[in-house]
């Protein structure tokens, strides 16, 4: 399942919510995905525009961030224009 959120990310430029154990303890994160090996993540959060990454066994949930249902089509919608819209 956690796979499956990285990819959301990913493919559709949008954030999530993981919680992740490190160094710095059991914390929730929200991110966007920027690239996805079997090892790692490349990501960035809403403070820092470059991207860093952490080893995927960090994570132990994923989820949608607050705000985001998942709704792909809608999201399509909202970015297109009222003319790509007919």
């Amino acid at each position: 399942m956690i796979e499956r959120f990285l990819r959301y990310s990913l493919e559709h430029g949008r954030k999530i919510a993981l919680m992740v154990s490190d160094e710095k303890g059991i914390r929730r994160i929200n991110v966007t995905v920027t690239r996805i090996t079997p090892e790692e993540i490349g990501y960035a959060t809403g403070r820092q525009a470059r991207e860093k990454s952490m080893p995927v066994s960090c994570i132990l949930s994923a989820a949608y961030a607050r705000g985001d249902d998942g709704d792909t089509l809608k999201n399509e919608t909202l970015r297109m224009g009222p003319a790509e819209k007919k």
